[in-house]
């Protein structure tokens, strides 16, 4: 029927968060849930807003500090990614992204030049590999490490789109595809698939489409979220055990996982390991394609098959 919308897109966390329902009748109640749950996680959990529970809890690092249980909640799925990564994808790498010039919204930075070559073996400030396993939570209250500073960005996209899935599930009951910057979860599956593209860059060339139905599935790059930074390109996937991005081995990484954390847990650990990511994808069972700047993609777990369980942050 001409008129009928089975989907929107929204601004989201600097980004965009595209939802499409299999009902029409359905779209505006998970529009308004979805709109809820991104304004409730960008209040408590963003490091780009000074009144922010995250930001508090920066600035009081090695104090407790009261907070929304929803930041609590937040910080202690990264934790149960870092324990899932060894501590590759990790929560404290606030201020080491900070020193790279990442200190505020993406969109305010200076953009990538092509003239300037990414990275310059030059190390910003890193915490120690397991200070993450300092942190502490009580119901509303959290203590960082002393001298450490919160970052969500390898997990809270992925997490927005877990929180908003469940939401429609208990309030809407209807199937649904909720993707928070192309970090994708399926919500009350119904069996039927969602064709989902794969791309390199949002609004890119479509790499490959799979079908979806039940789970998540996410795309960490190297390509998307970069700046210019006294003269060198950045990107946002450091790797904590040298205080550096990540050296671009693969271009991009997606897979697929029992929810949309837990499938880019995968995908950004896969991105900071570089070469032998393949080997500890596949030693996990995790489905996922890697995009190497050059040469053939590389394919693991019986990819873009899904898995039935995970034994992954959710």
């Amino acid at each position: 029927m001409t008129g009928v919308r089975r989907h929107t897109v929204l601004e989201a966390f600097g980004s965009y968060l595209f939802l499409a329902v299999r009902r029409p009748a359905t779209l505006p109640a998970v529009v308004r849930l979805a709109e809820t749950v991104v304004a409730d996680v960008d209040a408590t959990c963003s490091r780009f807003r000074a009144d922010s529970d995250l930001s508090r809890v920066n600035a009081s690092a090695g104090r407790w500090v009261e907070v929304d249980p929803l930041l609590v909640a937040a910080v202690e799925v990264a934790c149960r990614a870092a324990e899932a990564t060894d501590g590759l994808v990790s929560p404290l790498l606030g201020r080491t992204l900070v020193e790279l010039g990442y200190d505020r919204d993406l969109r305010r930075l200076t953009p990538p030049l092509a003239t300037v070559l990414p990275g310059d073996g030059t190390a910003a400030p890193a915490p120690a590999p397991d200070a993450w396993r300092d942190i502490r939570a009580g119901q509303e209250a959290l203590r960082l490490p002393a001298g450490t500073a919160l970052d969500l960005g390898s997990t809270g996209k992925a997490w927005a789109a877990d929180l908003i899935a469940a939401a429609i599930e208990d309030e809407v009951g209807a199937p649904a595809l909720v993707s928070v910057g192309g970090d994708v979860r399926i919500a009350a599956p119904d069996g039927h698939p969602w064709r989902v593209a794969v791309s390199e860059t949002p609004g890119g060339p479509v790499e490959q489409e799979v079908a979806l139905d039940h789970g998540g599935l996410a795309t960490s790059s190297t390509r998307v979220r970069r700046w210019t930074h006294r003269g060198v390109v950045r990107h946002h996937l450091v790797d904590p055990r040298t205080g550096r991005p990540a050296d671009p081995v693969w271009q991009t990484v997606t897979a697929a996982g029992p929810s949309c954390v837990a499938a880019n847990t995968s995908s950004t650990a896969a991105v900071v390991l570089g070469a032998p990511a393949p080997r500890w994808l596949a030693d996990r069972d995790v489905p996922a394609r890697l995009q190497p700047p050059w040469g053939d993609v590389v394919t693991t777990g019986g990819w873009p098959g899904l898995p039935t369980s995970g034994r992954w942050a959710s």
